[in-house]
């Protein structure tokens, strides 16, 4: 069983107290830090990068939902929003929360969130092992507030910025994803998928064809039928081509 790297935050003492007490009675976890406020915390999870966070919402300097909005792609770790207001939930789990400990709450409530996390870094930890070495993306992490599973990328249609986030779209839905576009470019494989325009990355072998506008921008028709603008500024995908 892997040994989960775990930092908790909150500015109230007694909770932290409680945090750190359920947290160290639990088998396979390692406390990395614990931190009084919100520059504490992420300091503390950009120099351990953990597998897990407990985040207060409200703290002194910076609130747990700016310090996720902080956080880069390869930063982030699986966070649990700790809170004794409960109207923060529904931004909680838009933004990729794990899961939403609303104070006060009890040690059969706090194993199950932790039974959760659990359940989520193994799974992910057993992906990155079937990745191995592999130097691009072979699938894609999709985490709701329900459940976590994988997709293939060789079935994205495109990607789109969506804010802090990426909306990855395949032909059956849409997934929203914590990420930037050029994450997501550095690491999908050049040869099936390019970035054509400072919003958009797209899956090569859904391209139908390519109309080019007297702007000297491309119009990519994709198979599915969606129209892609392709800027100027990245006409060099068009050498991919020939």
């Amino acid at each position: 069983m892997k040994t989960i790297k775990t930092i908790i935050a909150d500015n109230e003492p007694l909770a932290l107290e409680q945090l750190e007490k359920y947290l160290r009675e639990s088998n396979g976890i390692e406390i990395l830090a614990s931190c009084k406020n919100g520059k504490e915390a992420l300091e503390a999870i950009e120099k351990f990068k953990p597998d897990l966070v407990f985040l207060d919402i409200e703290m002194p300097e910076l609130s747990g939902i700016e310090i996720m909005e902080t956080l880069e792609n390869d930063s982030m770790p699986f966070v649990v929003f700790v809170t004794a207001f409960d109207e923060y939930a529904i931004q909680a789990f838009e933004i990729d929360a794990l899961d939403y400990l609303l104070k006060p709450y009890n040690e059969k409530r706090f194993n199950e969130t932790l039974k959760r996390a659990r359940k989520y870094i193994e799974q992910f930890v057993n992906e990155k092992e079937i990745e191995g070495d592999n130097k691009y993306l072979t699938r894609l992490l999709i985490k709701t507030s329900k459940k976590m599973f994988f997709i293939d990328v060789e079935n994205i249609i495109y990607i789109e910025a969506s804010g802090n986030y990426a909306k990855i779209i395949t032909p059956e839905s849409t997934h929203l994803i914590r990420s930037t576009l050029k994450y997501l470019d550095e690491k999908l494989n050049p040869q099936n998928f390019a970035r054509v325009h400072k919003s958009t990355i797209v899956n090569l072998n859904k391209i139908k064809e390519l109309e080019q506008w007297f702007t000297g921008d491309y119009e990519i028709l994709l198979k599915n039928g969606k129209k892609i603008k392709m800027s100027r500024n990245y006409r060099d995908v068009l050498e991919r081509f020939k």
